[in-house]
């Protein structure tokens, strides 16, 4: 085991595919251990995880999507480097970003984007979700089998977060086909023989400057410009660039989430047709599948924090400058919290506290959007198909199953996935 322990988390490609026998190997010699490559500190107990996520007087967002890549761009000094962060905070990588920020700026930032995400907002977006899982099941229903990512949960989770934040419907086919959801046969990827979001931050950037600019000068009855109109709790305007990085962030992280939830919960409904036969019957049951699903295939692996003062987490001193990773799949497979972990259990008593959308002030916004586009997708496809199975041609029979992961250490999701099933009448 103690070689399991010598290897990096960070470019190892197999832990890239599974890292639970290293995560938990970690977790029994303590909840809170530094790894020997980079001295990043990783958190892989649910309790623990918990105190990081909700001490944000102690730990900084400022290297949430780095982590020790690259390193920080200073020498931290003492036991507290509160000045240090902000006097090079816009040397962070996409520091301009909600997702980076550590209050007050993060509160007034998360203001705005609170503005957009009204229950009544959400619910007209849930109608127009019901309409869109039909439109996308129609491409391939008549097929019998698909490949789920291309086919559709990428243009759904796509085209979804684009109703939300009130796209044009004339410009929605380019968003598709930009960010990699391009229609079923299309070559996905490209446009215009450019590569498709090789920097998908900076082109949505550029598209909700347009937007925004646009509905400030032309105010229109859209959510554009309820968006452009939203002030800061002070009753200020807030500068054109920080209306559109919210929106620009909930659309990219949105869509990269929802498809690895997808994914995994359509995984686990073709393996299981006992299962399958359960939620087809009770669809009360659904919910606490999507549960189930989030718990054990955690869309987001890691989370990362800057200790801002040295401070003590499970009995471990962590001086101040220290690099924490938050490992929100290993938290959610502690079995101190959740009794036989690696197990898929959907009727789990206590499955609704699972941590794949953080914990805290930096909790995901789009996590009721999530969960209703996982619900929506698992009713109609249980309404629209039979006898929903892994495509044995592609991955495998069940006892020899092939399937590939993201080969990243941050996000944890299938690359492809083929089912089979019976169109029903």
């Amino acid at each position: 085991m103690s070689d399991l322990l010598s290897l990096d988390y960070f470019t190892d490609p197999a832990l890239a595919q599974d890292a639970n026998e290293y995560f938990d190997e970690m977790r029994r010699r303590n909840p809170v251990y530094q790894e020997p490559h980079y001295g990043v500190v990783a958190v892989t107990g649910y309790n623990e995880a918990l105190a990081v996520f909700k001490n944000h007087d102690a730990f900084s967002a400022c290297i949430s999507i780095g982590g020790p890549f690259p390193p920080l761009p200073f020498e931290p000094q003492g036991d507290d480097i509160r000045e240090q962060i902000e006097a090079h905070r816009h040397l962070f990588p996409i520091f301009e970003h909600m997702v980076t920020m550590d209050p007050p700026d993060h509160t007034r930032s998360r203001s705005l984007l609170n503005k957009l995400l009204t229950p009544k907002r959400l619910k007209e977006n849930e109608d127009f979700l019901w309409q869109l899982v039909d439109h996308q099941l129609d491409e391939f229903i008549a097929d019998g089998r698909c490949e789920v990512m291309s086919q559709y949960a990428k243009p759904f989770a796509t085209l979804a977060i684009a109703d939300l934040l009130g796209i044009p419907d004339e410009d929605r086919a380019e968003f598709r086909l930009r960010l990699g959801a391009g229609e079923p046969g299309s070559r996905v990827g490209a446009l215009d023989h450019e590569p498709v979001a090789a920097n998908p931050l900076e082109w949505l950037d550029n598209k909700f400057s347009a937007y925004i600019s646009d509905r400030r000068t032309h105010p229109r009855d859209d959510v554009l410009s309820a968006l452009a109109s939203a002030k800061y709790p002070d009753d200020t305007t807030p500068e054109l660039l920080d209306v559109v990085h919210p929106a620009t962030f909930l659309f990219a992280a949105g869509q990269e989430t929802v498809t690895k939830l997808l994914s995994a919960q359509l995984h686990f409904l073709a393996e299981d047709q006992d299962l399958q036969a359960r939620l087809r019957n009770d669809r009360g049951l659904i919910g606490g599948y999507i549960e189930e699903s989030l718990r054990l295939e955690s869309p987001t692996k890691i989370d990362f924090r800057l200790t801002v003062k040295t401070t003590e987490l499970g009995g471990v001193r962590i001086p101040a400058g220290t690099v924490v990773m938050i490992c929100i799949g290993a938290a959610n497979r502690d079995p101190a919290k959740f009794e036989d972990p690696h197990a898929f259990r959907p009727d789990r008593r206590n499955v609704r506290e699972q941590i794949a959308f953080g914990r805290g002030i930096h909790s995901c916004a789009g996590a009721p959007l999530a969960r209703v586009e996982g619900r929506i997708t698992l009713e109609r496809m249980l309404d629209r198909m039979k006898e929903i199975t892994i495509d044995q041609d592609k991955h495998g029979t069940p006892d020899a199953r092939r399937f590939a992961y993201e080969p990243t250490f941050l996000i944890r999701g299938l690359t492809e996935l083929h089912i089979e099933f019976t169109p029903a009448r």
